[in-house]
């Protein structure tokens, strides 16, 4: 075995290159059994971020249903999901481009289902009695705000609404019998995650909606927990029995409705369901009237589980995954069949720490595993990849924040011994998401380097019940900017980074959290904002519907807290920029739209600090084209390698950093 070089922490060569990941990585979601099928969608870089729903067949043979230029993506609140529906061996789904309903086989072109019209729609059940699918529909084709309603869709075209009234809808579930109908629905200023109704109404013969019954989700006068609930994913057991999550307790545990009384199934300090950013993600399903397989996360990770309805007794199925998500159960259950016994096969996405995302299909009576379709092919020698580790560091007042930290590894390279290694720390895009143990090539794109990273789930993140999320209630600018800050002087403090050499980087709220760390606070030398927002009401003036009211709850009601807004936005503070900022921006983004990048560029180029700006043509909120993908990487690396003064050992095209 060769004996270690020396070299400076930043310059160290590494085989994992941007152009692989992005070329060789495909985004793998909705995983849905259906019959003997499983289906899946991709998200493929390499052909411009085109969603690909994948069949699998008991042979093993694969289909893309929806061929070119056909992208199964729906717009239904920006953020999407929820795309498609298979119904016997077609698939109705959502394309991109225009946003209708198509059927598809697989063999023949798609043919349009609904008309041409400024519509949107997402979360598809099957209503096969009546011959129908039910959807949500956000109707753009009037003045002022979309209206969101929940609709029927007929084989002719022919969309009727059936629940309306509010302000957003999700999971319209009808029940096994066909004889009931349950939704979600929340209103402004909520986000389904502060506070979602769950509601259920017969279902006439007809098709029609009969009187609707509230059964979860009681407002803050009603709830003995003196706050609102967050009601997340309704489902009807093969028994009809209505099954939900709800944080009634904290934590988003699961529960159902018996008897017209709410009984609690899971009781743990545990997260049984994820924030309704995206339809189509469910975290539980039915092997049987008496069975559910389920996902939950516990201290950052997740595991695979089985609960006895009866008992309530919960069994840990030992995965080598510690991340899962988009679980989907075979059943072969009668409706109201409460004999049933399990069924044989669950399928999910499930992530490793050294090993890419994959569908995975496991026999729950075998224990068999497959993967039927990796997120990538690429493999690296374990001496390249950084292991997470979970840390917890104080931070304001008196309080404790989660992250994971990944030290430098290459096994080609030592650093000198007086050297520290420069730190990227990483903030998700939440604010309600959360950072994942599991491999992200983008993470060791940066430790095989030399370059330390911290992966930060600060206060409001997901995964640590409700407290810990509403930790940024009122506070966002603030205790996300000191639990990234305190993280990355708990790291220097220790030794383990340098101090004089750290940046943060985020997307979207990520990118806001950036942008404030770097107005605010003066712990970090660079900084790179992707897609973030820099100005708080113009943010709340011009985005999308189902975001116009979060910063209500974030910062505070507008127009009357708009001193709040002003205090809280870097675009109003450039005095406290004192260092180097790269924006990278797509140019179609709805969500946050340029003008956020490029006000802030322009004031900074003004003020004399080094500053540069990557735009993407045809990007909207995120990457998904492989070039743009690598670019992003690359001009990053880039960037600060030159803040940073250390030698790359790849060859990268330069980006032009003004006033440097």
């Amino acid at each position: 075995m060769s004996k270690p070089k020396v070299a400076p922490y930043g310059s160290w060569a590494s085989p994992i290159k941007a152009a692989d990941i992005a070329a060789g990585s495909i985004r793998l979601g909705e995983v849905r059994i259906e019959g003997e099928f499983v289906y899946w969608v991709e998200l493929r870089p390499a052909e411009g971020g085109r969603c690909v729903i994948v069949r699998r067949g008991p042979d093993g043979s694969m289909t893309d249903m929806n061929p070119p230029p056909f992208n199964a993506r729906t717009r239904v609140h920006e953020y999407g999901g929820g795309a498609y529906l298979p119904i016997g061996r077609d698939v109705i789904f959502a394309n991109f481009a225009d946003q209708r309903l198509y059927r598809t086989n697989g063999k023949d072109k798609p043919i349009p289902i609904t008309p041409e019209c400024d519509a949107r729609y997402a979360d598809f059940v099957h209503d096969e009695q009546r011959k129908r699918f039910l959807a949500v529909r956000e109707d753009h084709s009037g003045e002022g705000e979309p209206t969101n309603t929940i609709t029927a869709i007929y084989d002719d075209g022919k969309v009727e609404v059936l629940v309306s009234g509010g302000d957003f809808y999700a999971n319209p579930r009808i029940s096994p019998d066909g004889t009931q109908l349950a939704w979600l629905t929340w209103n402004h200023p909520n986000m389904p995650w502060d506070a979602a109704e769950l509601w259920v109404a017969p279902l006439n013969d007809d098709g029609s909606v009969g009187e609707a019954t509230l059964v979860a989700g009681l407002r803050r006068a009603q709830s003995s927990r003196g706050s609102d609930e967050s009601i997340v994913q309704p489902e009807f057991s093969p028994a009809g029995q209505l099954y939900f999550a709800s944080d009634r307790t904290d934590w988003w545990n699961l529960y159902r409705l018996r008897d017209g009384k709410i009984e609690q199934i899971t009781n743990l300090d545990a997260e049984f369901s994820v924030p309704l950013w995206v339809f189509g993600r469910p975290t539980y399903g039915f092997a049987g009237a008496n069975q559910i397989i389920c996902t939950y996360v516990q201290n950052g990770i997740w595991r695979l589980a089985k609960i006895e309805t009866d008992t309530g007794k919960l069994e840990i199925i030992e995965m080598p995954y510690n991340s899962i998500s988009y679980i989907s159960v075979s059943t072969d259950t009668k409706p109201g069949d409460s004999n049933s016994q399990a069924s044989s096969n669950v399928a999910f996405i499930g992530g490793s720490p050294d090993k890419a995302s994959a569908v995975v299909l496991l026999n729950l009576e075998t224990g068999q595993m497959e993967e039927l379709q990796r997120g990538s092919n690429l493999e690296f020698d374990s001496g390249y990849i950084s292991a997470a580790e979970a840390i917890e560091f104080p931070t304001a007042a008196g309080l404790t924040a989660h992250g994971l930290f990944y030290p430098p590894k290459n096994k080609d390279y030592a650093a000198p011994a007086d050297e520290k290694p420069p730190l990227v720390v990483m903030v998700h895009g939440g604010p309600t998401a959360s950072a994942s143990a599991s491999l992200k090539l983008s993470i060791q794109y940066y430790t095989s380097r030399g370059i330390a990273v911290l992966d930060v789930n600060y206060g409001g993140s997901t995964g640590y019940g409700r407290a810990y999320r509403e930790r940024l209630n009122g506070q966002w600018g603030i205790v996300d900017v000191d639990d990234c800050c305190n993280g990355a002087k708990y790291l220097a403090e220790r030794g383990l980074v340098d101090a004089g050499r750290m940046a943060i980087t985020g997307g979207s709220a990520g990118g806001y959290t950036t942008l404030a760390a770097l107005a605010f606070r003066d712990t970090f030398a660079a900084g790179a904002s992707h897609y973030g927002i820099s100005d708080c009401e113009a943010m709340t003036k011009e985005t999308h519907k189902f975001e116009s009211r979060y910063l209500d709850g974030l910062i505070g009601p507008y127009p009357q807290r708009r001193d709040l807004y002003v205090e809280r936005s870097a675009i109003h503070h450039l005095d406290g920029f004192d260092c180097p900022v790269i924006f990278f921006q797509g140019d179609e983004d709805k969500i946050v739209p340029p003008n956020q990048a490029k006000m802030m560029v322009d004031a900074l180029r003004e003020k004399g600090l080094p500053v540069a700006y990557v735009e993407f043509a045809g990007e909207q909120h995120g990457f998904r084209q492989a070039k743009n993908i690598t670019r992003a990487l690359e001009a990053e690396l880039y960037f600060f390698s030159r803040i940073f003064k250390f030698d790359l050992a790849d060859a990268i095209e330069s980006v032009e950093i003004e006033n440097l």
